[in-house]
């Protein structure tokens, strides 16, 4: 659990109101007015969060199916564009949460604005973890309406999208305007609505005609009245979490990676020494093997040219020309098939009397052999006894009868 001194900010050169909350939503001292440099010296080690005037931020929602924070913040300000009267540079967005049907919570407000209320703070030497607009602090309750009457303010919120504040009017007038209450209630034929009120005694007994009228006309009005002031009540749903921190984007607080990196200055020193030398030694033994690389190339070139004095073509492949000369001398080193093939054959032909050779070929390793047999068992035979050897592996391609005879194919490759 977390306590936060929430202050109320009021116009300049007024004095400004703060309390003690924490976030549990509970109250833990009472309202005390005076100066924002009063105020400061109250703060002490508690976060602050504070309140601003209602009327000067919008709050609305829109329709942005993206979840990255980096796309919604460039899409949010065109997406609003045609319903806000000012230019988009001398705005400021705040993202809020997104809201059951999908909508993106937002707060709008003038950047001059932001930054007076900051330099004020500065100035105060308070820094604010949270500053939000006072009006969301009536919190939401689904279904049912709320108001807040606070002199000649009244905030508003519907439960769901819509809140608000206006001045100089009575609650009955902004249920009228959202469409609550009169001629717009009835062609809609809602007659279940509540409505939840919030004011201080002063406010109960000026709108006490007021409530009688609203209680005529919903389904149910309780009407709260708050002894101490409005800032009790705004002060708890802020400290519990509620509404849209103004601090985001260019007002968003900068970390200092300063103090944090410090402690370890000595090791990332020590690291990135280690990976210099690391590195070096990689750069010695490179620079080392192309050397080692150049001189034996040399002497291939030498030994070559006793070889092979007519050729002053470039040596570029030395394993190549080392294959090259071994052709050449007859020594190649790929795998003998044929005359070991012939051997294992001729050993199966003896086993098997009455087989004859009627053509053999040789190409790429393989040995195709055209044979005829008294029967199929005995080319069958031929066949094993090619492939028991473990080194070469004989198969049947092809068997044909000719008069008392079997045609048989066999393919003879090397085992593998």
């Amino acid at each position: 659990m977390s306590d936060f001194v929430v202050i109320r900010l009021a116009a300049e050169n007024q004095s400004v109101q703060w309390i003690l909350a924490d976030s549990n939503g509970t109250r833990r001292s009472g309202v005390i007015s005076g100066s924002l440099e009063e105020a400061a010296a109250a703060v002490g080690e508690h976060a602050v969060i504070v309140l601003l005037p209602a009327a000067d931020i919008l709050l609305t929602s829109v329709s942005i199916p993206s979840r990255s924070s980096a796309k919604l913040r460039t899409a949010l300000p065109f997406a609003l564009e045609e319903d806000l009267a000012d230019d988009l540079e001398n705005l400021h967005f705040a993202i809020g949460e997104r809201q059951e049907n999908g909508r993106l919570s937002v707060a709008i407000v003038r950047r001059d604005k932001m930054s007076r209320w900051l330099q004020r703070l500065v100035e105060a030497g308070i820094e604010a973890t949270t500053m939000m607009a006072e009006n969301q602090g009536l919190a939401k309750i689904p279904g049912t309406m709320s108001v807040l009457v606070d002199d000649a303010t009244v905030m508003f919120n519907d439960g769901a999208d819509t809140e608000f504040s206006m001045q100089d009017v009575k609650p009955s007038d902004v249920l009228v305007m959202t469409g609550h209450l009169g001629e717009a209630q009835q062609e809609d034929g809602d007659s279940s609505t509540h409505l939840v009120a919030f004011c201080t005694p002063e406010q109960d007994e000026v709108l006490s005609h007021d409530w009688i009228a609203l209680r005529n006309e919903l389904h149910s009005v309780d009407v709260n009245v708050l002894p101490d002031g409005v800032l009790p009540k705004l002060a708890v749903t802020a400290a519990a979490g509620h509404g849209i921190n103004l601090l985001q984007g260019g007002y968003g607080k900068q970390t200092d990676y300063g103090p944090l990196l410090r402690p370890w200055k000595v090791a990332a020193l020590l690291m990135l020494a280690l990976v210099f030398v690391a590195v070096a030694m990689k750069g010695v033994g490179y620079y080392q093997l192309t050397r080692d690389e150049a001189d034996l190339r040399a002497q291939f070139s030498v030994e070559y040219r006793l070889l092979r004095p007519a050729d002053t073509r470039e040596i570029v492949d030395p394993i190549a020309t080392v294959q090259s000369l071994r052709r050449g001398a007859g020594t190649s080193s790929a795998p003998q098939v044929f005359l070991p093939g012939l051997l294992e054959l001729s050993a199966a032909l003896a086993a098997n009397a009455g087989a004859e050779i009627e053509a053999i070929s040789y190409r790429a390793g393989v040995i195709d052999l055209r044979l005829t047999t008294p029967d199929v068992s005995t080319l069958d035979n031929i066949q094993k006894a090619v492939s028991a050897s473990g080194r070469f592996q004989a198969s049947i391609q092809s068997t044909d009868q000719v008069a008392d005879k079997i045609n048989g194919r066999i393919q003879i490759r090397e085992a593998g």
